[in-house]
């Protein structure tokens, strides 16, 4: 028993670490979000720069959960055979396609050229990615931790 106990930490240990860092790369997501929308509203204008910049941390974040986080978190709840953290699974991930969809469609029309767009469109973001982090979290709680 104990030897599946050390296996168990082994092999799914590497997920709390990945997941650690996903966190750290939604928070400087965020912090690169509030940045942009900072400047937005008090100079009423943003770099290119700036914008460049959070565009890359929203696409980085969102690969890693579509191709790492998700499939692990999956991958674990299969491994101890977890039916309502499979059930959950199920459920949230048609959800955040279909926001990293939304996101991604926001992203590629984020102009700091076009002001009155581009805060309706960090506007829109925002909401998104407060939903994302909501089902986001849900998954880490029951699935991940529930493992540990």
């Amino acid at each position: 028993m104990l030897e599946s106990c050390q296996t168990a930490q082994e092999r799914w240990g590497g997920v709390h670490e990945l997941i650690d860092r996903w966190l750290e790369e939604r928070r400087q997501l965020l912090v690169s979000y509030y940045r942009l929308t900072k400047a937005l509203a008090d100079q009423g204008k943003t770099s290119t720069e700036a914008l460049e910049g959070f565009r890359e941390w929203l696409t980085d974040y969102l690969s890693a959960g579509h191709f790492e986080i998700y499939e692990q978190l999956m991958k674990e709840a299969q491994a101890f055979g977890d039916q309502p953290a499979l059930v959950l699974l199920d459920q949230a991930l048609p959800k955040l396609h279909t926001l990293t969809h939304q996101l991604m469609d926001l992203d590629s029309q984020l102009n700091p050229a076009a002001l009155q767009r581009l805060e309706s469109n960090l506007s829109q973001i925002g909401e998104l990615l407060a939903e994302r982090f909501d089902i986001e979290d849900q998954l880490i709680e029951k699935l991940h931790s529930a493992h540990a």
